[in-house]
């Protein structure tokens, strides 16, 4: 059985298992202003989801992982419409989500609703990476 709740500072070590990119000071934001969650199976946590709000006014997941072992058995999905639930209560319209284009879960995020909005192509000296391909859902 799954449940899931609001990051809590007491989830910070499964956090930073998965989530090798937030300042520490940043996790302590999100959870603060409730803009993290983790997912638990049988009260074992197994994924997290972060966002920030794009524009200071949409909704941007910045982060969605599921444990390995835990993957592709619905718990994504799960975490995004709850995440995607909670955001329409807020009266939020759309949501955005990005990932780099050398990865796979631009596939899951179609499946789920998400289209291709745009892209992001940083190629700065020490900063370069694939493209950042930016996609939306309308709520």
């Amino acid at each position: 059985m799954i449940h899931i709740d609001f990051a809590k500072e007491t989830d910070k070590d499964f956090w930073y298992s998965l989530d090798k990119h937030l300042p520490e000071s940043e996790f302590l934001k999100k959870v603060r202003d409730r803009q993290g969650y983790v997912l638990f199976e049988n009260n074992t946590p197994v994924g997290i989801l972060r966002y920030n709000m794009f524009w200071d006014n949409i909704p941007f997941c910045t982060m969605l992982y599921i444990e390995n072992t835990y993957q592709k058995k619905g718990y994504g999905r799960a975490l995004m419409q709850h995440w995607e639930n909670d955001m329409r209560k807020c009266g939020y319209g759309m949501v955005l989500v990005s990932t780099r284009v050398d990865e796979e879960a631009q596939h899951f995020y179609r499946i789920i609703g998400y289209v291709d909005c745009g892209c992001l192509i940083i190629d700065i000296p020490g900063y370069e990476q694939p493209a950042e391909l930016f996609m939306a859902k309308q709520l």
